[in-house]
């Protein structure tokens, strides 16, 4: 799959206009970024370029290094300009920062290359003059792109919502505008951030962000809903997608946001089933909630749960949340954890169960002789006072190691 560069839209001749304006004034490389710290216009050179700003205009954004420094000053939340240091490491000479504020709004950030961290008064007068223009002028796009965004959302919460005749009317509707085509395959992903990490307004550009370079790819056509610590990403595609190109699109989106949210933030990405036709749309929506969920409860999924690679949990996750907890866990395991060696134990089952009762490749795999996991083996069953033998005593075992692999540490009656 392909993917667009994920960078800002480039900004208009308007705003173009007034960065080359004061550029020329100052002397000095201007350019203008929006709160994520990805360009969204420029000036020419005026011989203090670094290798961050030629990067970046090589590449559309500069490199993750980069931003995250900027965003880590603060920029974001300043009321006032300021310099920010440079970093010989990163390539990146100081530069002075302007909030572009208005409304309560942050529009974007003024830059402005300074190497020696001084500026007199008549340039901060004409910056500041500056900014108050391009303030005004990125309001009014920013108006514009709310009201565009706003529309999709709307479509995108139909399209997966419970209501039928909602999501019939979606689907006409988004066929009669041009924003959905002739869909075969439907894949819905759902991101989840911690709630009250950042705020607001930056988790949902970082969100939106992260998201915008699958809306449109040689493969899929997508439509993007964010709303405060939540997003989702529906796609129509020709084929379906292989597991391989689901799995690098999340890891790319989980960069990305790492990129420019904080580490308490602590994003989790949920991936649908794969269904044919946009009918599918609410299904795969309703499974990528239940893998999110999984993402958020499993460290061994590293942030990304995929419905179709969860198997019996996919069942267990769609119980209620105050179902889920130490007493699915069957009194036989949790009588075999309290035991002296119940961790070892535990293991020893764990393994037994996952190669099918072989006792063979159990042994390989704990490395240790057949008479010794015998021995184990014994002890198990005297403990939990369970058959390893019967079919439906494994299931029991299993299902519970399963479930209180889902329960918060120190909950599933292990310790």
């Amino acid at each position: 799959m392909t993917v667009r560069l994920q960078r800002a839209r480039p900004g208009s001749p308007e705003l173009q206009a007034l960065v080359d304006e004061l550029a020329e004034r100052l002397g000095r490389s201007v350019a203008v970024d929006d709160p994520l710290v990805r360009m969204v216009c420029t000036s020419r050179h005026f011989g203090d370029e670094d290798p961050v700003r030629i990067g970046t205009l090589l590449q559309g954004r500069a490199d993750n290094a980069a931003i995250r420094y900027v965003l880590a000053q603060g920029v974001t939340q300043w009321s006032r300009p300021g310099f920010i240091d440079g970093r010989d490491d990163l390539g990146l000479l100081p530069r002075y920062v302007v909030p572009l504020r208005e409304r309560g709004h942050l529009l974007g950030l003024l830059v402005v290359v300074v190497p020696e961290k001084k500026l007199g008064e008549e340039e901060t007068a004409a910056i500041a003059r500056a900014a108050d223009a391009m303030s005004a002028q990125m309001y009014g796009e920013h108006i514009v792109a709310d009201t565009r965004k706003t529309g999709e959302r709307d479509l995108a919460l139909a399209l997966v919502g419970a209501d039928v005749a909602a999501r019939t009317a979606a689907r006409r509707h988004g066929k009669e505008v041009g924003l959905l085509g002739a869909a075969e395959h439907v894949l819905v992903t759902v991101v989840q951030l911690s709630c009250g990490t950042e705020l607001v307004r930056h988790s949902e550009a970082a969100l939106w962000a992260a998201l915008e370079g699958y809306r449109q790819t040689r493969s899929a056509q997508g439509l993007i809903a964010v709303d405060k610590e939540r997003a989702i990403l529906l796609q129509l595609r020709g084929r379906p997608p292989g597991q391989d190109e689901i799995a690098a699109q999340s890891a790319r989106i989980l960069d990305e946001l790492r990129t420019f949210l904080d580490p308490s933030a602590d994003p989790v990405i949920g991936v649908g089933g794969r269904h044919p036709g946009l009918d599918g749309a609410w299904t795969s929506y309703e499974q990528a909630l239940v893998a999110a969920r999984a993402a958020r409860r499993l460290p061994s999924l590293r942030s990304v749960g995929d419905w179709e690679l969860l198997g019996e949990l996919a069942v267990l996750l769609q119980l209620p949340e105050h179902a889920l907890n130490a007493s699915l866990v069957p009194k036989p395991l949790r009588t075999l954890s309290e035991a002296h060696g119940g961790d070892r134990l535990r293991d020893t089952l764990r393994c037994f169960l996952e190669h099918a009762g072989s006792i063979p490749r159990t042994a390989d795999a704990l490395g240790i002789h057949r008479t010794s996991l015998y021995y184990r083996l014994r002890q198990i069953q005297e403990l939990t006072g369970l058959d390893l033998d019967d079919g439906a005593h494994r299931l029991t075992l299993h299902l519970g190691l399963r479930t209180a692999d889902l329960l918060a540490p120190g909950t599933d009656g292990a310790r």
